[in-house]
């Protein structure tokens, strides 16, 4: 049997991964099959991994309070140096654009360990933008043996960095394996649906002085979550945690949510707001007191996809919800001045608005406004793939190994 080691770190790396190493464990004539987390994402992580019922074989668990990318980059190369020395892999898998999935390639490339990139090739072009993702990406494709590209587009954009074609596979994006999974379970079951309705109550503020609390000119939480997902009100769902929007960007972003928000008080406006304290403090300070809008915690995967099916715009600078809305008919307006899914600009499911306040008022208020624009947006074809992503990555690697 050929020994596959997976090796991921963040959330969203888990989510991507989590539907292949499900499918590679069930071919266990052929593959051995481990997993490696650094823990990059501690408790977003760990979401993810009981979700999927995933139970790590090696736990570097390297996630520190205030660490930077120097901290990240050497705790990993130098933790997984043993793994990879004791497991002895004849495979490592890593997957995208973290800080993890580099160092992971690198520790590999030092013992002389095949790695095979997953959601390889994309390319902005700008190695500032996203920062790091986009350097950390193109870096491990030198260092790859197989390229599983999500896009007929990232394949040509390996082409062009002289990667050999027979070492490229174009998949579909692995996320749309994993969303449909959980889009299924959740459309098949009314007592789930149900229980997703229940854990949706909690929506409160989270950043006053002492601790969790819900000011007293507000509605319940219940009745808040109640008005928004029997659709009396429209939902807008916003993500954002980029570094290069840390500073005047995310202040820029606060302050267009703050004024849309009081524009449109027949909206809600639903921001599950990252760890990380670069965030926080500015939403805190900007979004806390707008009676429609509602920060809460982190969700997990399953309940954030529910919370996606029920939103009528998301507005983010995330990659993945790039690729997953899409295939939900959600128009994403995407808050970054770059993308390395072009793809998705090309097929109108997305738009760039940038950190530019009156833009990202303009595009929201458009969408919100404007139902044949929002139908043009909702309805345009899903450019990343049909679900199949991880059988094609499996057929492949039956052959290759």
């Amino acid at each position: 049997m050929k020994k596959i080691l997976f090796i991921f770190g963040t959330r969203p790396e888990a989510i991507k991964m989590a539907p292949l190493v499900k499918e590679l464990k069930k071919c266990s004539t052929y593959f051995d099959v481990k997993v490696c987390v650094t823990a990059q994402h501690r408790e977003m992580l760990d979401q993810v991994l009981d979700l999927f019922d995933i139970r790590p074989d090696f736990d570097l668990n390297i996630m520190k309070a205030n660490q930077d990318l120097y901290d990240v980059t050497s705790n990993i190369l130098l933790n997984i140096r043993e793994v990879l020395k004791d497991y002895k892999p004849d495979l490592i898998l890593v997957h995208g654009d973290t800080s993890t999935t580099f160092t992971a390639a690198l520790a590999a490339f030092y013992q002389k360990i095949p790695v095979g990139h997953v959601e390889a090739g994309l390319r902005t072009g700008n190695i500032y933008s996203p920062w790091p993702e986009e350097a950390n990406r193109s870096l491990t494709s030198r260092i790859t043996k197989f390229h599983f590209a999500p896009t007929e587009l990232s394949r040509k954009n390996l082409l062009k960095e002289n990667i050999d074609d027979n070492n490229i596979c174009v998949t579909g994006n692995t996320v749309i394996d994993a969303l449909l999974l959980i889009v299924d379970k959740i459309n098949k079951s009314q007592k789930l649906q149900d229980a997703l309705n229940q854990q949706l109550s909690f929506i409160r503020h989270i950043f006053s002085e002492g601790g969790t609390s819900l000011r007293s000119n507000q509605t319940t939480p219940r009745q808040a979550i109640n008005k928004i997902l029997t659709k009396k009100r429209k939902l807008v769902l916003i993500t954002g945690h980029r570094r290069e929007n840390f500073g005047e960007g995310f202040l820029n972003i606060c302050n267009a949510i703050c004024q849309l928000a009081i524009n449109n008080p027949e909206v809600d406006f639903v921001y599950p707001v990252h760890l990380n304290p670069n965030v926080r403090k500015p939403v805190s300070e900007i979004l806390e007191k707008v009676a429609n809008v509602h920060l809460i915690e982190p969700l997990g995967y399953k309940l954030f996809i529910y919370l996606m099916m029920n939103s009528y715009i998301i507005l983010t600078d995330s990659g993945g919800i790039q690729e997953e809305a899409p295939s939900l008919g959600k128009p994403v307006l995407v808050m970054r001045d770059t993308t390395e899914r072009p793809e998705a600009l090309e097929a109108g499911t997305v738009k760039l608005v940038g950190t530019d306040k009156e833009k990202i008022i303009k595009e929201v208020t458009l969408l919100l406004n404007d139902e044949k624009e929002y139908v043009k947006m909702s309805k345009a074809h899903n450019p990343y793939g049909d679900g199949k992503a991880c059988e094609k990555i499996i057929s492949f690697l039956n052959k290759k190994l």
